[in-house]
């Protein structure tokens, strides 16, 4: 087993961890909290376990990942952060003296390693577990919703990411020392890629040998990301293609490039489920999918709360099959109806006809469509047209020549009543107020977590990155809630009973 490849290092330094990472350290609470050995069982199949060099523990490579997501830092940072940081050395279960990785490690751990591994889901399903085991859960609702990543190429062009990423770094030498700007390389003012290129390695030569700023850390940064984009991305900004990536749209005049994320969560505001696509997928049409995801992690679901982009027929029906209460507002063309015009024809009751605003009366009306087909049906109501042609008001409502006048009104279906009356239920109402929480969420993963664009190209990176993303902020999460920490507190109580016992 892999495990058995490790092996256990004894520090005389060991002693510094209780003095320099206090009990309340959050990368303290999250070793006291995960049993990370499920690494092992999962990644198992991924290493020779008969012949080759001893691998770098797993456990240490995936929390390196962790890592990342919680600081938002490039591979070479987070790797360099941990060389002094010995609450990260702490966390990565590393003596005090001992080495850090080559930040190239990373590449290859997550190429190598994590490839064909359904993270995604079973990280999400490690933190839920975890949520039920400390009694955190108590609700049975889930709140569902979709945020946008955009994708790390494609937005601008190549040359443009360059120019982005030297802007940063000068910006950076000059907030640092200003007196360098005279002798920094001449900024490329050249259209061509190539020429930008050039300009770059010039500009990070210059820093790494001449500015003599380049190991402070708010240059290093910047400096590594521009270094970054040369070793491991240059290639793909020459192709400047992600194959996966599709157009998104946020609103009618708002559109994004990249990937959304499906969610749902509880309304304590652990992520039960996720479900990464392309761009242009549609949320409603994830909600089955997400719930039935949410189950199979652990959780009772009887409620789903969403926009209106949830409440489509096919999911109305879905949650009635399984009697689960979809607080969901229905499209305003179903609950008004797709009427047009609805200031010039008026409906009659006691005729059960509508009338034109000339004050002619259809004559006849029929349904048109089929129950069950997915579409909601239409009343059609039908006019003299030979009075249509006479109408002194027949301008803009009867077309010269046309053979027929005619007037539609969509009538709602059983599943869309019955939605209605729900709707209007204290019930509703109330639960409806929880979505601003999964709102907060998107806000956390894209302000605190990097989500905001795309760290790889494709859907397997994007994948990814969501994995270790949602990972990190449950984990943060069931450490904030009072439940957790009543719990820990004991816990901490308890181990200094033993130990001074």
């Amino acid at each position: 087993m892999i495990r058995q490849q490790q092996t256990l290092v004894l520090s005389p330094y060991a002693a510094l961890y209780d003095i320099v990472v206090p009990k309340d350290n959050m990368l303290r609470q999250i070793n006291e909290l995960v049993d990370f050995t499920f690494i092992y069982e999962e990644l198992e199949a991924k290493y020779c376990l008969d012949n080759g060099r001893n691998a770098i523990d797993p456990i240490r490579m995936f929390k390196y990942l962790l890592l990342k997501a919680i600081f938002e830092l490039s591979d070479v940072d987070i790797v360099e952060r941990s060389k002094y940081d010995l609450s990260f050395k702490y966390f990565l279960g590393m003596a005090p003296e001992d080495p850090v990785i080559d930040a190239s490690s990373l590449t290859k751990f997550r190429k190598l390693r994590l490839k064909d591994i359904n993270l995604l889901d079973m990280l999400i399903g490690k933190t839920v577990a975890l949520a039920i085991e400390k009694e955190i859960l108590k609700s049975n609702s889930v709140i569902v919703d979709a945020t946008h990543s955009k994708a790390r190429y494609n937005q601008k062009s190549p040359r443009e990411i360059l120019q982005d990423r030297a802007r940063k770094l000068r910006k950076a030498v000059y907030s640092m020392d200003e007196s360098v700007k005279v002798r920094m390389p001449v900024k490329n003012t050249s259209d061509e890629l190539q020429e930008e290129i050039a300009y770059c390695q010039r500009l990070i030569t210059f820093i790494e040998t001449e500015s003599g700023i380049a190991q402070v850390p708010k240059i290093s940064e910047p400096l590594n990301l521009l270094k970054e984009t040369f070793e491991d991305d240059l290639e793909q900004l020459r192709l400047a293609a992600d194959p996966d990536v599709r157009v998104g749209h946020k609103s009618a005049d708002s559109a994004f490039f990249g990937y959304k994320t499906h969610l749902a969560m509880t309304e304590e505001r652990i992520i039960t489920a996720a479900v990464i696509t392309t761009g242009e997928k549609n949320d409603g049409k994830q909600l089955e999918t997400l719930v039935e995801k949410s189950k199979a992690a652990g959780m009772q679901v009887k409620t789903v709360i969403g926009d209106t982009a949830y409440s489509e027929k096919d999911n109305i029906s879905y949650a009635k099959k399984n009697e689960i209460e979809l607080v969901s507002k229905l499209n305003p063309n179903i609950t008004q109806g797709t009427r047009q015009k609805e200031d010039e024809f008026l409906f009659n009751k006691g005729a059960g006809m509508y009338v034109c605003k000339a004050g002619h009366m259809a004559f006849r009306k029929a349904r048109q469509g089929k129950k069950d087909r997915g579409k909601n049906q239409r009343d059609t109501y039908y006019f003299d047209v030979e009075t249509c042609k006479h109408c002194p008001l027949n301008e803009g409502c009867y077309k010269e020549g046309a053979k027929s006048k005619t007037y539609s009104v969509t009538i709602a279906s059983d599943e869309h009543s019955e939605q209605m009356t729900f709707q209007e239920t204290e019930y509703f109402k109330t639960k409806a107020k929880e979505r601003y929480k999964i709102e907060a969420k998107n806000s956390e993963l894209k302000h605190g977590h990097g989500y905001e664009v795309a760290t790889s190209s494709g859907l397997l990176g994007m994948q990814l990155q969501g994995a270790m993303a949602i990972f990190a902020v449950n984990l943060k999460r069931i450490l904030k809630l009072p439940q957790y920490n009543v719990v820990f507190s004991r816990m901490l109580a308890y181990s200094q009973d033993l130990t001074h016992g």
